[in-house]
């Protein structure tokens, strides 16, 4: 750890001598301040500074490594990344850019964002004082979800060695294993809008959301000496898109309501029309989305709940340049219980939906979402799905915790046959981190399919950087 530390320091020191002393810009300063504190974090004294030198490297701004799980079968990311934040008197202004590689293989991911947030200082409708009254310093905003207009701009390119392909539908056969490999670029552009600014209106936490993007996908065929390339395997009738894959503009708009009710009961729920345009009608369509999460605190909001919601991975955690929050030691219990549904259907009467837009069930789905965790990574797939979700998770210490999962669902190449019969059925058990602005690590032991069991150890992906990307399918 001590020669990492040797290196980013070394990159800061270098960007930092070219200019000191009451000239120097803006960005020497956050470099120079950057390297204060790895150089602090980083004299080891005892066993415990090797974590706190660690976190610092892996969170400090602007120039800190990005680290964590690539979509699975891909192995682990390392990289670096740079983030840069300057604030206005309306506006929170952030971008960065990264770049990793997969330590196991030529898997990686480059992008660049821009987050822009509007914190006016006076909420819409909050009245001026009278002529002569006393003048009342503005109240600094925390920024919370859905409080504040935000603005996000990206382009992301991804490349992926290694993706199961079981051919589609909820009775796919294990014999039937391929492999392909996929690269995706996505460059586009969303927004998230409350309905109301005043937090006093905006009981429901209701925003409006929407989004274009344009999607360009290739793919071609990967194999192993146990298993096939997709094209050994299957055809355009049986995984549609696969001989061609043509550019696609996708829109998107949505709305989300997320209020707490009462110190205990938070509802998230979400609802979302999509169009995937395509030069041909034939590969043209529509997707509908409604996800519906329920999360029951047991020692109430205020202490189990997610005390800042934007912070959502390193290159957001500080979004005044400041420190990330430190690892939390706290000896508070905290624990909650959880109930999800998640229903999406696809609409294409005249067309097809291309076989890498189709979302999937069964381990871990290419978005890095743990669904029927016991049954191997990409599982399922089709253009319809049903998801239902139960979890309880609860702290040990500190930051350590267990988490319990049970999932049944199912896929569908129909809508008329996507229901509640046959479901596919699964339950997983381990061991959760969450250690100041890093999200959530999981190691979870999956069982009770038919299909055997399922080891999984996830580092969130927006540990990566650039959470305001879209997902892949």
């Amino acid at each position: 750890m001590r020669w990492i530390a040797v290196v980013l320091f070394g990159l800061i020191s270098t960007l930092t001598l070219a200019q000191t002393g009451q000239d120097e810009s803006w960005v020497h300063a956050d470099f120079r301040r950057e390297g204060e504190r790895v150089h602090d974090a980083c004299t080891l004294h005892n066993f415990m500074s090797v974590g706190s030198c660690a976190y610092t490297l892996f969170t400090d701004h602007p120039l800190h490594f990005a680290a964590g799980s690539m979509p699975p079968q891909n192995g682990f990311g390392l990289g670096l990344a740079y983030v840069a934040t300057r604030n206005t008197e309306n506006w929170r202004l952030s971008w960065s850019v990264d770049a990793v590689g997969a330590t196991s293989g030529a898997a990686w991911r480059a992008g660049g964002y821009l987050k822009l947030i509007h914190t006016p200082v006076e909420p819409i409708g909050v009245h001026k004082p009278s002529p002569g009254a006393p003048e009342k310093k503005p109240k600094k905003h925390v920024i919370q979800e859905h409080a504040f207009t935000v603005f996000n701009l990206y382009a992301q390119a991804i490349s992926l060695n290694k993706v199961n392909y079981f051919g589609l539908g909820n009775d796919s056969s294990l014999a039937d294993a391929s492999l392909f490999g996929m690269t995706q670029t996505i460059v586009g552009a969303n927004v998230t809008k409350p309905v109301w600014e005043l937090p006093a209106l905006n009981k429901l936490n209701l925003s409006l959301f929407g989004e274009i993007n344009g999607r360009f996908v290739s793919i071609r065929g990967a194999s192993t000496s146990s298993v096939p390339s997709i094209y050994d395997l299957y055809n355009d009738g049986t995984a549609p898109g696969l001989f061609s894959q043509p550019a696609f503009v996708q829109l998107g708009q949505g709305v989300r309501i997320k209020p707490v009710i009462g110190d205990h009961l938070e509802l998230n729920y979400a609802g979302s029309f999509q169009e995937f345009v395509a030069p041909s009608s034939r590969n043209t369509f529509e997707r509908w989305t409604v996800d519906l999460n329920h999360t029951f605190y047991l020692y109430g909001y205020t202490q189990s709940g997610p005390k800042t919601t934007t912070m959502t991975g390193p290159n957001e955690c500080a979004p005044s340049g400041e420190e990330c929050p430190k690892i939390s030691r706290s000896r508070n219990l905290n624990g909650s219980i959880g109930v999800r549904l998640l229903l999406s259907e696809s609409m294409n009467s005249a067309s097809i939906v291309p076989f890498y837009f189709q979302q999937t069930l069964g381990g871990q789905d290419i978005n890095s979402n743990l669904t029927l965790g016991s049954y191997q990574d990409y599982r399922f797939r089709a253009p319809n799905l049903l998801l239902l979700q139960e979890n309880f998770e609860h702290s040990i210490w500190g930051p350590f915790g267990l988490k319990f999962m049970a999932d049944e669902g199912r896929v569908a190449t129909t809508r008329g046959d996507l229901g509640f019969s046959h479901l596919r059925h699964s339950f997983a058990a381990g061991l959760t981190l969450r250690a100041g602005g890093f999200p959530m690590v999981q190691m979870m032991f999956a069982w009770g399919g038919p299909e055997g069991h399922h080891n999984i150890f996830n580092l969130n992906s927006s540990l990566l950087g650039g959470s305001a990307r879209p997902p892949l399918d």
